[in-house]
């Protein structure tokens, strides 16, 4: 299970390409913004898909709303990225569960297809997501059943970090491993192993 974890993805996304070993060109990236349905302004979905585009690659965009599970696999099938956008955590997990794509993503990975995740996109690839009510509004999401994760990694994240969130990190270092991560660094999943790089 290959795993690129980010804040802001557009920001890191020449370190992606540091191990990236595949031409943007011959690659195809699902692009889920569903994250952003509720928003206003999506400036930071155009910033990420500006800058996969930039990078040579072959954006198409998934939406899961409405979708069932063999739906989204014959839209996924030819993927070699899934890149899924910032927005709401809670909104963006109800929809996951609701099409049936946290099975379809799974396989996928399995397979050997990378994942992006900028912000609630890489939040969702944890433990739990109740850490962000602060910020994300879980009324957005009223069929939520839980605030678990997928589970692809066994910690929690703090995505745009700053020290005035060090309250955040004390509080729930007591019950999971957190990572904090800043809109300069990234999570690197490869397999069981994973790394912070950036600064």
């Amino acid at each position: 299970m290959k795993l690129f974890l980010t804040s802001a993805a557009w920001n890191m996304m020449d370190k992606f390409m540091e191990i990236y070993h595949k031409d943007p060109k011959q690659s195809k990236v699902g692009f889920i913004q569903n994250a952003a349905d509720n928003y206003e302004d999506k400036w930071f979905i155009e910033k990420d898909r500006t800058k996969l585009v930039e990078l040579g690659f072959n954006v198409i965009d998934v939406d899961l709303r409405n979708k069932n599970e063999d739906q989204l696999r014959d839209e996924l099938k030819d993927v070699d990225i899934v890149f899924v956008c910032g927005g709401n955590t809670f909104y963006l997990l109800e929809k996951i569960q609701q099409s049936g794509f946290d099975k379809v993503l799974k396989d996928l990975l399995n397979k050997g297809v990378y994942y992006i995740g900028s912000s609630a996109g890489s939040l969702i690839t944890g433990l739990n997501i109740e850490l962000v009510k602060g910020f994300d509004d879980p009324n957005e999401a009223p069929s939520l059943k839980s605030y678990d994760g997928l589970g692809f990694v066994d910690f929690v994240m703090i995505v745009h970090y700053k020290p005035e969130r060090d309250e955040l990190l004390k509080e729930w270092s007591k019950k999971y491993k957190v990572i904090t991560l800043t809109d300069e660094q990234a999570i690197v999943v490869d397999g069981g192993e994973y790394k912070v790089i950036g600064k």
